[in-house]
């Protein structure tokens, strides 16, 4: 009979993610001596590799990734089981792993995290900032309990709960200021700045531009949407935001901010989770938490100097 401890496949699966000993070992939270050891014990316990080294990278055998799939629906269920158990509570307690896509996380996160913390005092929150594809990836692998992102993701096995609905605006630079908006056919003709592949928010204003993939590739990326809002100051293009970015974007860029004609531009984010998840009926709390929070800060920017 085979021993294998739940601690090694842990082990296991960071480094399988990973690909690395010291990243795995650092985000398990032991040095990577230790790590080696158990890899090896569990290798020997198995009586084949389960990876393939060379001075520069570590990859998974043949049944190294077989050992993973079946790894990764084991630490699942275990990690159910601890949410079927945090669900029979009455309040939210314990560890919640909320993912966030990057063009919501900087202005959003800071009230989320305020109200559940005065909410539920007892919550443990772990918090990952990654772009759409990443989370729905983790989400489905049990890494996260659910996830802030745009809607829809269309995905059969996840649950979708649109909580707002909001507006891109353009920026371009303060010379600009009272001229009239471009038209998304004008905009096609501009130096438009986009976020990277990979940013749902790229695919989105290459919609409304009405610009084909294809085309995409002769425009400028950015990493960050500060980045983006910056070039534009420096006089290099325009660029589209979400309006919750605004207050925190341009305070420090000599930018003006315009709203376009109806329809305008706009995205819906929401929440998703798995549908086997236990822990639903808290994540429908948890999600009335942050639709509180977007109007709490839309409220504010009300009360600020809003895009003309």
């Amino acid at each position: 009979m085979i021993n294998l401890t739940f601690k090694q496949m842990r082990y296991f699966e960071a480094l399988a993610r990973h690909g690395h000993f010291g990243r795995a070992a650092d985000a398990c939270a032991i040095t990577q001596p230790a790590l080696s050891m158990q890899i090896k014990e569990l290798e020997a316990a198995l009586g084949t590799p389960l990876f393939e080294r060379s001075a520069r990278q570590i990859r998974l055998t043949g049944f190294g990734e077989v050992f993973a799939l079946r790894v990764r629906g084991i630490l699942r269920s275990v990690d159910e089981l601890e949410d079927l158990a945090r669900s029979a509570r009455d309040r939210l307690a314990g560890r919640l792993r909320i993912g966030v896509i990057p063009t919501v996380a900087p202005y959003l996160l800071p009230t989320i995290i305020r109200q559940l913390s005065q909410l539920y005092p007892g919550l443990d929150l772990n918090l990952r900032e990654t772009v759409t594809p990443k989370l729905l990836q983790e989400l489905m692998e049990g890494r996260l309990d659910t996830a802030i992102v745009a809607l829809p993701v269309s995905e059969h096995s996840l649950t979708e709960m649109a909580l707002f609905t909001e507006n891109f605006v353009l920026v371009r630079a303060a010379t600009e200021t009272g001229k009239p908006v471009p038209s998304r056919e004008n905009l096609r003709e501009m130096r438009l700045l986009l976020l990277e592949e990979g940013h749902c928010f790229r695919d989105q204003a290459l919609s409304f531009c009405d610009i084909p993939s294809t085309r995409s590739r002769e425009l400028l990326d950015g990493s960050s949407l500060t980045t983006l809002v910056q070039m534009v100051g420096a006089g290099i293009g325009v660029t589209l935001i979400p309006e919750m970015a605004v207050p925190v974007e341009t305070r420090s860029a000599r930018v003006s901010v315009a709203r376009f004609k109806e329809p305008q531009p706009a995205r819906t984010i929401g929440m998703i989770w798995r549908k086997t998840s236990p822990l639903a009926s808290q994540l429908h709390q948890v999600a009335t938490v942050v639709q509180q929070s977007a109007e709490a800060l839309y409220a504010a920017h009300a009360a600020g100097a809003g895009p003309q």
